[in-house]
């Protein structure tokens, strides 16, 4: 068995008003930060995943993606995993 360390980053889809995104975006134009747009929100999430290999880790994480950290109707996500080197 191997440990991964998997990050995940979520996100809302293009099409789905972001109002948090909106509301940094409008406050970094208020402060000055001209120039800056299409502000969007997102989530990042970091835990480790024991598996026999690189395979069924991945398979465990984007499940757990689909099934629980995103809402597939409005958002999107990706992960990316590392194998954990022992000490």
């Amino acid at each position: 068995m191997t440990t991964y360390r998997a990050q995940v980053r979520v996100w809302l889809k293009p099409s789905v008003f972001d109002p948090q995104g909106n509301a940094v975006e409008k406050a970094l134009l208020t402060l000055g930060f001209a120039g800056i747009e299409e502000v969007r929100i997102g989530k990042s999430m970091e835990f480790l995943v024991t598996a026999d290999n690189q395979e069924s880790a991945e398979a465990m994480v984007d499940r757990a993606c689909r099934d629980v950290l995103c809402n597939p109707v409005m958002e999107m996500y990706t992960f990316t995993l590392e194998a954990r080197q022992e000490a």
